[in-house]
């Protein structure tokens, strides 16, 4: 499996609004997408940061749904919430529990 992590600065006060675009947009959108396995929100109410971990179930899947231009579209759902362009890695799952 792989992993795509994004990480946010979100602007000051717009945390709690941020997590209900994410809950309520992103997570639907996400649970239709092929190959999706699992996705999640983290965040630190004292800086604003907020990283996001998407788990995929093959490489190819993760590249494909970039290439569809979904994940921009993720992005731009939370406007001029971002404090800063998100940040994205990916990586290989190479343990869980």
């Amino acid at each position: 499996m792989y992993a795509r992590i994004a990480t946010v600065q979100i602007q000051p006060g717009k945390l709690d609004e941020a997590v209900r675009i994410f809950q309520d947009s992103v997570v639907p959108a996400a649970k239709r997408q092929k190959g999706f396995k699992s996705i999640m929100l983290m965040t630190d109410r004292n800086t604003g940061k907020g990283v996001s971990v998407a788990v995929w179930e093959t490489e190819a899947d993760m590249k494909a749904n970039e290439a569809s231009g979904y994940l921009q579209e993720q992005f731009a759902k939370f406007g001029a919430l971002f404090a800063a362009p998100p940040v994205v890695e990916r990586y290989e799952l190479a343990a869980q529990a």
